[in-house]
């Protein structure tokens, strides 16, 4: 018998990957912008972002032709069935990231990507009400993709004029954000830890709030009471899981890794966003410390995930 191909193993959480450079792309979008800065940054990486997505969905699809099955298997699976809507996401995310750059492919990616996460929504949640094999311990919080990922919908959807859509995926995003939360800690308080290879993934927990936060000024929202909840719960979760980053530096490279660039880049944009409505100087330096922070994180990345790939250390069997 033939052992696996690295095609058979080529796994859909590559598609984090997008996610993370789309967000890069408009963490520096929105740092050009506030600050106008003349470096051409955001269309560099919307750009790399753009390919990177094309190439990854070019294997996938070839991985789909060629072996069926192994897609029909993470399809099943309690933790790799979550990253299929990242497919969807990247769409939204690269529709917002060119918004400013062609207002008519960004509305094909937004409302193409929209309709597809809604169709994965439906069809990811229908699987966790009707499942007959998933335990408490396989929840992490890569199980926000799914859901709590309509709450991106708004951030391009408004200026696309559609804002009674963009309020629906809102309200979407915002319930299962704060059900899937409650499930997730306690999973971490009253269960074992997650696993090595799905510690990066406590990171995404700051992304819902942050993003929640810019979708609703998006909205027509302003900086009230609720807006404030939202950004200073993703700062605190932010904060905490830095004192805890001793315990994410000792872990062994993943491609889960590429979990801590997406949410930084949603705290950055958010803390931008803030520090402009409220000109408090502390929030401006912790805008600029993000985005280099976010800046070194990405760089970082992508090196490791090219040196992994030639090392053939990326599309494995599970171990």
């Amino acid at each position: 018998m033939n052992p696996p191909s690295r095609l058979e193993n080529f796994p859909i959480a590559f598609f984090a990957v997008v996610m993370g450079l789309t967000g890069f792309a408009l963490a520096w979008e929105k740092a050009e912008q506030v600050h106008a800065i003349d470096i051409p940054v955001h269309l560099f990486s919307t750009g790399l972002a753009a390919t990177v997505f094309i190439l990854l969905l070019s294997v996938y699809g070839y991985k789909l032709f060629r072996h069926p099955a192994a897609v029909a298997s993470e399809l099943n699976h309690p933790v790799k069935l979550n990253f299929f809507p990242a497919i969807s996401i990247s769409m939204i995310l690269l529709g917002t990231a060119i918004l400013e750059l062609d207002r008519d492919v960004s509305f094909v990616l937004w409302a193409g990507g929209a309709f597809m996460h809604l169709m994965f929504t439906f069809y990811v949640m229908g699987v966790w009400i009707h499942h007959d094999r998933f335990e408490v311990v396989h929840i992490n919080p890569a199980w926000f993709i799914p859901v709590v990922g309509n709450v991106l919908v708004p951030i391009a959807g408004s200026a696309h004029g559609f804002p009674e859509l963009s309020w629906f995926f809102f309200s979407v995003g915002m319930l299962f954000w704060l059900v899937l939360l409650s499930i997730i800690f306690n999973r971490v308080f009253f269960h074992n830890p997650l696993p090595e290879r799905l510690m990066p993934t406590f990171f995404i927990l700051i992304a819902p709030p942050a993003v929640g936060f810019v979708a609703y000024l998006k909205l027509g929202g302003e900086v009230d009471s609720f807006a404030r909840v939202l950004y200073y719960s993703s700062l605190f979760l932010t904060l905490l899981l830095f004192t805890q980053i001793r315990r994410f530096i000792r872990l062994p490279f993943f491609l889960s890794w590429w979990a801590y660039s997406f949410p930084i880049a949603a705290v950055t944009i958010s803390t931008q966003v803030m520090a402009a409505h409220t000109a408090l100087r502390g929030l401006h330096l912790l805008a600029w410390l993000f985005l280099a922070l976010l800046t070194l994180v990405v760089g970082y990345l992508i090196v490791r995930t090219l040196l992994a790939t030639g090392r053939g250390e990326v599309c494995l069997p599970d171990a």
